[in-house]
């Protein structure tokens, strides 16, 4: 390997950032990460706010969770999520940049 192409990321990595940016390209799943950047919300909340059924935006936020994007939070009988990738934000102002 060239000392030139040492700081380009190899094909795995990008594979793993793909599958990640997949999961981010949908609507809801952008709304929900767009709110959650602002506060943190329960599956209710989130579904309500993005206009799908509780079980649709429990099935988003499982997803997000698998790449490391949320977490949940645990506060007695209810569970909020919060962001758990800092550079979500970055993304988002990229994405509100171009589009918004």
């Amino acid at each position: 390997m060239r000392s030139r192409d040492k700081k380009f990321m190899n094909l795995e990595a990008f594979g793993q950032a793909a599958g990640c940016l997949k999961t981010l390209a949908h609507p809801v799943r952008l709304k929900m990460v767009q709110m959650l950047l602002h506060d943190r919300y329960t599956v209710g909340e989130l579904a309500e706010a993005c206009g799908v059924k509780s079980h649709v935006a429990s099935e988003h936020l499982r997803l997000m969770k698998l790449c490391g994007f949320i977490e949940p939070n645990r506060e007695g009988r209810r569970t909020f999520y919060k962001v758990a990738e800092p550079h979500l934000g970055e993304i988002m102002k990229c994405i509100k940049n171009r589009f918004g």
